[in-house]
């Protein structure tokens, strides 16, 4: 072979050598800019705030809706004209008036609020964010509403029908301190009572926290054809405060601790929505 060829066969493969290393090393710039442009960093505080906003007046909308079908009243004059402490949505449980009617946020009440704050969120998102985002958030609106919301809904309401079916014969086995004239022991032996409710409402959370997450992987992979490991975040956990404050309702006897954790649960639910209008991907 010609030495003339030998070289031209060398300048070309170290020209293909060279041309893939280049791709390569676009493919990882493109991902670079595609990381930094989605990274919440980059997004504009305008959008921020626009969908806070917007999941807001959806949880707002939803929360009225659920208070009128529970019979309060909507009308202005009627809810201006008592104390704050008496509206629906902030009224929590009196041992000196124990039949008021209070609002109930229970299973249904909770997919509700998580609803209105994901077509909130959705909205904000399409007003103040550009459009070529859109698919991603209403991928990620699946995402919120069964993994962050429904699954573990599912899991915490189990366990917590599971203990009151139960609950007899559970909190027998459980060991009481002798001394009933003893305020401390008291407090003891009703804290004994409460740890079984409370280990099985973790177990039920730490399934459907885990379980949610799988099956938004599984979403994106079969459904959406995108291989996305979602890893839990921080924000995954405000929502669960809702299935906290459904365990405590369901195993716990009616008080102001228990209320007053659901009196929670409709601002930590406009979590999904605002995730939702800020995703992009």
């Amino acid at each position: 072979m010609a030495l003339s060829q030998v070289s031209n066969l060398n300048i070309e493969r170290y020209s293909n050598i060279n041309f893939q290393k280049h791709l390569i090393q676009n493919k990882h710039e493109d991902n670079n800019i595609s990381r930094k442009e989605n990274s919440d960093e980059s997004i504009k505080p305008s959008l921020k705030r626009g969908v806070l906003f917007s999941s807001m007046l959806g949880v707002g909308i939803t929360s009225a809706l659920i208070a009128k079908k529970q019979g309060f009243s909507l009308n202005p004059k009627v809810i201006f004209s008592q104390s704050p402490k008496n509206w629906a949505m902030l009224k929590i449980f009196s041992k000196k008036n124990p039949d008021a009617k209070l609002m109930e946020i229970e299973e249904p009440q909770i997919i509700a609020l998580a609803t209105g704050s994901a077509i909130g969120g959705l909205a904000g998102g399409a007003v103040f964010d550009d459009k070529k985002y859109f698919k991603g958030k209403l991928r990620e609106t699946v995402n919120q509403l069964l993994g962050n919301v429904l699954v573990p809904v599912i899991c915490v309401s189990g366990v917590s029908h599971l203990y009151s079916k139960n609950k007899s014969k559970i909190l027998s086995w459980v060991p009481q301190v002798p001394g009933l004239n003893s305020k401390c022991i008291n407090y003891f032996n009703k804290f004994l009572k409460a740890l079984p409710s409370a280990f099985m409402t973790v177990i039920g959370l730490g399934v459907g926290i885990v379980g949610g997450n799988k099956l938004s992987n599984f979403i994106n992979e079969k459904i959406y054809h995108k291989h996305v490991d979602r890893k839990i975040k921080k924000t995954d956990f405000a929502p669960h405060v809702d299935d906290l404050s459904m365990a405590v309702t369901l195993m716990a006897d009616k008080s102001p601790l228990a209320t007053a954790i659901t009196r929670t649960v409709p601002g930590f639910l406009c979590v999904p929505g605002y995730q939702i209008g800020i995703h992009r991907d």
